[in-house]
């Protein structure tokens, strides 16, 4: 039988990655290896990690043991503060590349602005230099605001990807906008919500008995057909089966309205001026 994989978004660069991929954290190196490799075996082909989840090696070990082809394997990971410069993105990837044991990364991210530092120009600047050498084969950002993409435009950068904690609650509609005029793909973390109260919202639950899904179906449903990134994590075989199984059906265009009403700028969403690793 063959697998059913998710279509791909072309990047800025003409890069593909998958619409939809398996989210790491937190999972350390042993339960990010099973994960990995499980969810490979079921078709997911972009796998999401991190240095600061510290399970890199896991996701590394996992993608090896799935035993497909890594060209078929879209992998991102993300660098911390200290590495807030032109060497220190490249010293962040080559330490990356050695704990996943593969010899390119396809997409890196710096995970996030911390503008009190205000050094994520300069690496950004060192992305750029390592896109062109080969070492990544796309580049962008995570949790950058506005006001930080903005700096980025103005030194002549413009990233493939901005990852973003977004859900039907939380729309970030003025980030959005700015992706689309500037052509960056919006990948979304925590695509389902932390604490739950969206998969209990009555209206998604009346979509899932309607077409036979889970809530969390649906609301994954809505991020791709919003034209976005996501990935949900899972470690559970089960639940991510059903979360790649989201492309065999589309909500109507009266639904995708709805869910698009859900809309709460008053939902709280972590503060990348406030907060960062």
């Amino acid at each position: 039988m063959s697998l059913k994989l998710a279509p791909a978004l072309k990047l800025g660069n003409g890069v593909e990655m998958p619409q939809l991929g398996l989210g790491t954290w937190p999972m350390d190196d042993a339960q990010a290896a099973v994960a990995v490799r499980q969810a490979i075996g079921l078709g997911y082909r972009l796998i999401d990690t991190a240095e600061n989840y510290g399970n890199e090696t896991g996701v590394g070990l996992g993608v090896r043991d799935a035993g497909v082809a890594r060209g078929e394997i879209f992998i991102t990971t993300k660098f911390n503060r200290q590495w807030h410069s032109k060497t220190g993105a490249r010293e962040a990837a080559l330490a990356s590349l050695k704990r996943l044991g593969v010899e390119y990364i396809d997409l890196l991210l710096i995970h996030w602005p911390n503008p009190a530092q205000d050094r994520y120009v300069e690496a950004f600047e060192g992305l750029t230099g390592l896109l062109a050498e080969g070492v990544v084969r796309a580049i962008g950002v995570s949790n950058f605001k506005p006001a930080h993409l903005r700096k980025l435009f103005d030194a002549g950068f413009v990233p493939h990807v901005n990852q973003i904690q977004l859900d039907p609650y939380r729309q970030r509609r003025d980030i959005v906008e700015i992706h689309k005029a500037r052509g960056i793909v919006t990948e979304t973390w925590s695509p389902i919500d932390r604490n739950g109260a969206l998969l209990d919202d009555g209206f998604i639950q009346g979509l899932a008995a309607k077409y036979g899904k889970t809530p969390a179906q649906i609301v994954l449903r809505w991020h791709v057909q919003a034209g976005y990134a996501t990935t949900p994590k899972s470690a559970d075989p089960v639940r991510q089966a059903q979360n790649l199984d989201i492309f065999s059906f589309a909500l109507t265009d009266a639904e995708f309205a709805a869910l698009n009403a859900l809309d709460n700028p008053a939902a709280p969403v972590m503060d990348s001026d406030a907060f960062g690793h």
